[in-house]
């Protein structure tokens, strides 16, 4: 159980990291004396950006190895785009992912039994290619505690969605394809390369042990599932390319 004081000292931490992002002025990491100590505290600094940044639009979810536990931070529905779309002058560390989406049809809401991964996949409407734009009140969140790191809305800046892919559920994602490229240039060239092994094992998870945080998943919410490329960064000015070999491809452009 956490303690009054313990609250206020994470309310602290969301408002300098809300300070740093809004001002572009960041810190280096937060002190020791507010940082998360366990991914309890991360989630609720997370959860306190999020109401300040207004309509949850969905949820980034990912894990860094096939049987790791799944990580999960907001997307704030003002910072989702259509491909093509001028990203503005707000971003500053414009680390760039390809990642694969999926839009949500049908709510699922919290309920006491679980879902099963063949009632979460009948609630998708569609699926898309995706590019998650990596934003932080950090000066390089690489290289920020890792609770700080989730504690930042898990370094989120942006999502961009490509248009949906036809008969999506015959792609073997394991052998999908993809670049990604800044300003014409190939800069990362995977295939099979979702560092949670079966992407999809995600989305049941986050409508079941995540839904205590999310209220359960909603129609018209996104759901985006990790990256294939690992970090690449762009520049002002930018234009930034994702190419799937099945999954479609997506685009952005900074100002």
């Amino acid at each position: 159980m956490m303690t009054g004081e313990r609250e206020k000292e994470l309310m602290s931490a969301a408002g300098m990291l809300l300070d740093a992002r809004r001002t572009n002025t960041p810190i280096d990491d937060l002190p020791a004396a507010v940082r998360p100590v366990n991914e309890v505290e991360a989630y609720f600094v997370q959860d306190r950006l999020a109401i300040a940044y207004g309509e949850i639009g969905g949820w980034k979810v990912g894990a860094p190895t096939p049987d790791a536990p799944p990580m999960f931070a907001p997307m704030p529905r003002a910072w989702i785009a259509a491909s093509h779309g001028v990203l503005g002058g707000k971003h500053r560390f414009r680390g760039l992912e390809a990642e694969i989406a999926f839009l949500m049809g049908k709510n699922l809401p919290l309920r006491e039994k679980t879902y099963s991964r063949d009632e979460v996949v009948a609630a998708i409407a569609s699926c898309h290619p995706a590019i998650e734009v990596i934003e932080s009140g950090f000066t390089n969140p690489t290289k920020a505690e890792k609770l700080s790191m989730i504690a930042d809305l898990q370094m989120h800046g942006a999502f961009v969605y490509g248009a949906a892919v036809a008969n999506w559920q015959s792609i073997d994602f394991s052998k999908e394809h993809v670049t990604l490229a800044v300003d014409g240039v190939v800069r990362v060239e995977r295939t099979g390369s979702n560092t949670s092994g079966d992407l999809i094992r995600l989305l049941p998870w986050l409508a079941n042990e995540g839904a205590a945080r999310t209220g359960g998943l909603k129609a018209g919410q996104w759901v985006t599932t990790g990256s294939w490329t690992g970090l690449a960064l762009g520049t002002a000015g930018s234009s930034v390319n994702v190419n799937f070999s099945t999954a479609g491809e997506v685009d952005l452009r900074f100002e």
